[in-house]
């Protein structure tokens, strides 16, 4: 290869240099070899670059071990091309030097340019090394002679596949010696053994295995250890060596422990080898179990069913004993000195393993006191519901089971909910001291479950049970119940249904399907379809109005059972408010808040009256007149002057004042305040006309009497004073009383005015209502017109200085509150106008 590369770069020198001159080249180049570790001293001369010239050159080396990593390695003499090495090599660290040598004419022009490689010679200087200098396992005592037990592994660094690297594994020592155990490592270092373990002789083995190489002028080695755990196995059985205990049993006990085992295990202590494991034989009805004291091993009998006396005096018993872990036996027979050795191994059960030690106990059982037993333990009897008391229900019957001492017993009731029985404490006899009831909660499903006790005379009483399932047959004794006694419908132009259901407590055939049937004058109003079912529909017909009604309702079941009901129905507008219900509860609560409001204003009256009888503005007044003012519309009150202006453009107020006057000037102010009230009166007569029946019936409980008037008693001379104002459709209500000013006027023409708001919610809905309806009778009235003409629902007053009226919006869900406080602009132009029209009569 070398002689190559030479060859390869005088052909191109040759080629490169042809154009000068040509002449004749020949050099001799030695190869090197640096072997590693060289001991010194440095620098020693590896040899000499030898070139044949007929002139003067220059020598130059570069690359790997001059001025590349390793740099320093290595030198050039430049006129006489000595190679000089300056220090030591590792072959496991470089394995070989690239090089580029040149040599350079005098002019420094290059003559000549090659490779060279030098070869690093390894030596033995590593010897092989063990991934781990210790190693440590765990195995089991009954493990078979040449399994693995685990596996070392060893690397030498020096070159691969010569002496130097290659190595074999030995087993150096063992510790501890024992007869029946040796170990052995294979070329590829798995660690096995021969013979077999015993936990009892060494429980633990330290293996110390070493690793050589076969270097041929030097054999290096190294060695790890090994730590062998040997886990005990059972190769020893328990042994029962010892019982404790009375080995006597109270017939009827559980719980009790007559009888202790204990064992003996040359295995390690708590472990699956040592820990013992019962098993009991001829335990014929499984009164008996075995438990393992996890601290002594000792086997606990104990007693979990009953033990009757009368079924035999003793129990005899088999009880046997093994371990946990399965048994196994290990035995060396001969030894070879090839190949594993001659062993009896025997893991697992059979016959060679050796039976479980096993020993015979007697368990006596000694006589107690029985409870008296019933001959049928769940007694079935029937009962007619409301069967009267006395009533024979059956028998029950218990005996005493002692053979030996029967003693008497008597019987009792034991849990009876509703009380309905009672039993002869001798004879057994079932009677009733109640009136069964078959919809009572304790009856499930048509049964009535009783309790029965039969209790003996022994110390202590010993109580028998029976159980008694008493069927209860049913009577029509329930009529059919509504499920709910109101219901909502819309009005509508076509006829709308309602749902109506009803259940009833007795079963079949005493219950539904029931017979609904509409009473008292329901023509052209309410109709049943259909009318039999568990659920019948009331239909309403388009004529009948808003509001509520109450509807006259018999239900009557299979047998002809029946009831009357009268059932609420609430008819509203759903395209308005979609709830009947939820709008009614609404206008429930305004009406309460609406009263608290009245009474709340009522004191503030009072309190302000009273202020005015003792606070004074003006010594002087104008007395009322009480001349004839029948021809008047206002009345002439104490007034005044000059006074503060009361303005009021947002009200209208007429006040009707009282002093403590004679009767005759009080007949007069009367007369002029019923002219008054006349007039207001005929301007409302149309709303009264339509409303009187509905407005009765929402407002009776806020005003207790007729809401066109209210009444107080001022108390003066025992009179009674019947005074009343209005604005709008609102009723207001001023006592008696002298105003020393207008401005006192004023915060009781306020407070009245709180009064008046309070009605409006109810009048909105039936304003609504109303509408609705005359809307609905001119669509039917004018469908044939070609034009519309305008009707006239009622005259007041003066068409020509009529003003449009602010839109007054009320939402559904705005409080009460809220609305008495955003009373404003909106009456503005109402007020107007109720002022104007109160002027000019």
């Amino acid at each position: 290869m070398l002689c190559f590369l030479i060859l390869f770069y005088s052909l191109s020198s040759v080629t490169c240099a042809g154009l000068l001159s040509r002449h004749r080249r020949a050099w001799i180049i030695d190869s090197f070899n640096i072997e590693e570790g060289h001991p010194g001293p440095f620098p020693y001369e590896l040899g000499q670059i030898d070139i044949e010239r007929k002139y003067r050159v220059n020598f130059d080396l570069y690359g790997e071990g001059v001025d590349e990593e390793p740099k320093g390695v290595l030198s050039i003499n430049q006129e006489t091309g000595a190679i000089y090495v300056h220090k030591a090599l590792d072959y496991e660290e470089t394995t070989l030097l690239k090089l580029k040598f040149e040599t350079r004419k005098t002019d420094f022009s290059l003559d000549t340019k090659l490779g060279i490689e030098i070869s690093i010679l390894d030596i033995n200087d590593n010897p092989p090394r063990f991934q781990r200098d210790l190693y440590k396992i765990n195995t089991d005592e009954e493990n078979t002679q040449g399994s693995s037990l685990m596996t070392v592994l060893a690397y030498d660094r020096d070159k691969r596949g010569t002496p130097n690297s290659t190595f074999h594994y030995e087993i150096k020592s063992v510790s501890p010696q024992t007869e029946n155990t040796e170990f052995f490592v294979n070329e590829y270092g798995v660690i096995s053994f021969k013979g077999c373990f015993d936990h009892e002789v060494a429980e633990k083995f330290t293996v110390v295995v070493e690793a050589k190489d076969h270097g041929e002028v030097v054999s290096l080695s190294s060695s790890t250890t090994v730590i062998i755990h040997v886990r005990d196995g059972n190769n020893h059985l328990p042994t029962i060596t010892g019982q404790m205990g009375s080995g006597k049993v109270m017939e009827n006990e559980i719980g009790t422990s007559p009888l202790r085992l204990h064992v003996t295990d040359k295995d390690s202590p708590h472990s699956p080898a040592w820990k013992a494991r019962y098993t009991i034989h001829g335990n014929e009805g499984k009164h008996f179990k075995i438990e393992t004291d996890p601290e002594t091993n000792d086997g606990i009998l104990t007693v979990i069913r009953p033990l009757d006396f009368e079924d035999g005096a003793q129990r005899e018993l088999s009880i046997s004993v093994e371990n946990e872990a399965p048994f196994f036996s290990c035995t060396v027979k001969e030894k070879t000195t090839t190949g594993l050795w001659k062993v009896d191994h025997i893991k697992g059960g059979g016959t060679n393993a050796g039976q479980p030690h096993s020993v015979k106990v007697t368990i006596n059982v000694e006589d107690a006191n029985d409870p008296p037993a019933f001959t049928v333990t769940v007694k079935e009897a029937m009962l007619e519901e409301n069967a009267p008391t006395g009533t024979w229900v059956g028998k029950v019957t218990a005996i005493d089971p002692d053979v030996n001492h029967a003693r008497d017993f008597v019987y009792e009731v034991g849990d009876d909910p509703e009380g309905w029985i009672n039993v002869d404490p001798h004879t057994g006899d079932i009677t009733t001291v109640g009136i069964p009831d078959r919809e009572s909660p304790h009856v499930v499903s048509g049964v009535y479950t009783v309790l029965m006790h039969a209790v003996d005379d022994g110390q202590p009483p010993r109580t028998g049970t029976a159980t008694l399932n008493i069927h209860v047959t049913d009577k029509n004794d329930n009529v059919p119940q509504l499920e709910v006694d109101f219901v909502d419908i819309c009005v509508s132009d076509v006829p709308t249904t309602a749902n109506i259901s009803a259940f009833d407590l007795d079963d079949n055939p005493y219950g539904g399907p029931f017979t609904f049937q509409l009473l008292g004058d329901v023509e052209g109003k309410w109709k049943l379809n259909p009318s039999f079912g568990y659920t019948a529909g009331l239909v309403k017909d388009p004529g009948v109005y808003v509001g509520p009604h109450e509807v006259k309702m018999k239900i009557s079941d299979m047998q002809g059972e029946s009831e009357i009901y009268n059932l609420t129905v609430i008819v509203c507008d759903c395209s308005v408010t979609p709830n009947c219900r939820g709008r009614r509860d609404s206008a429930a609560k305004a009406a309460f808040s609406a009263v608290g409001i009245v009474l709340a204003s009522l004191l503030l009256l009072l309190l302000v009256l009273l202020m005015a009888v003792f606070i004074s503005c003006k010594k002087e007044f104008t007395s009322l007149q009480s001349g004839d003012s029948a021809g008047e519309t206002l009345l002439v009150s104490h007034i005044e002057t000059p006074g503060t202006d009361c303005q009021v453009p947002n009200s209208v107020l007429a006040v009707s004042t009282n002093t403590e006057q004679e009767p005759s000037n009080w007949q007069s102010l009367h007369d002029g305040m019923q002219h008054q009230t006349a007039q207001l009166t005929n301007m409302e007569h149309n709303f009264y006309k339509h409303f009187g029946e509905y407005t009765s019936e929402h407002l009776s409980h806020q005003s207790h009497g007729n809401w066109n008037q209210m009444t107080m008693n001022t108390g003066a001379d025992n009179r009674s004073y019947q005074h009343q104002v209005q604005f709008g459709f609102y009723p207001l209500l001023f006592a008696d009383e002298h105003y020393e000013s207008n401005s006192l006027v004023c915060a009781q023409v306020k407070e009245m005015d709180i009064y008046s708001r309070n009605y409006r919610m109810v009048w909105n809905e039936a304003t609504l209502a109303l509408l609705q309806q005359k809307v609905t009778a001119l669509q039917e009235m004018e469908k044939d017109l070609v034009e519309y003409e305008p009707h006239l629902y009622a005259e007041e007053g003066d068409n020509e200085s009529l003003s449009d009226l602010d839109a007054i919006s009320i939402p559904d869900n705005d409080s009460f509150q809220q609305i008495l406080n955003n009373l404003g602009p909106e009456f503005n132009e109402l007020a107007a106008i109720c002022n104007r029209t109160h002027t000019q009569n």
